[in-house]
């Protein structure tokens, strides 16, 4: 189940990701809440932080592509997460509440990573429960 769980999470989260990195992209100031006018200095920022964005969804839907989905990359993955959500933390510190929706996706950068950290290797685990099992049965067969 937690394996199902973990894919289901990766296969979201990469999906997401790399279209909300693509309407970045795309939309410039208008994909970010309250920034419609914020110029093109800022444009430029969105617009090229919508591609490595992109490429952070892409990262995901690789990593849930491999049999089995891999520990290591899927913590790297939800710590990078994490640290976005520090770094809007440390914004709030410092500038004040952003617009709401921003709020919003601070709780969900804060939620989400220690449930992939907790989930990390629950491929894994069922992955080696499968070969160990498959094995296992092969040989009640031949004896």
């Amino acid at each position: 189940m937690a394996a199902r769980t973990l894919r289901v999470l990766a296969w979201v989260m990469g999906l997401a990701c790399t279209a909300i990195g693509l309407f970045h992209v795309v939309a410039g100031n208008l994909a970010i809440p309250g920034a419609t006018d914020a110029g093109p200095t800022v444009d430029s920022l969105g617009r090229f932080l919508g591609a490595v964005f992109a490429g952070y969804g892409a990262a995901w839907l690789w990593a849930v592509r491999q049999d089995p989905v891999p520990a290591r990359v899927v913590r790297w993955l939800a710590a990078v997460f994490l640290l976005g959500a520090a770094g809007r933390l440390l914004s709030l510190a410092v500038h004040g509440w952003p617009h709401w929706f921003q709020v919003v996706l601070t709780v969900i950068e804060l939620v989400l990573p220690p449930v992939f950290l907790r989930l990390a290797d629950a491929d894994d685990r069922a992955f080696r429960g499968r070969r160990g099992g498959g094995a296992e049965a092969a040989a009640a067969g031949e004896g």
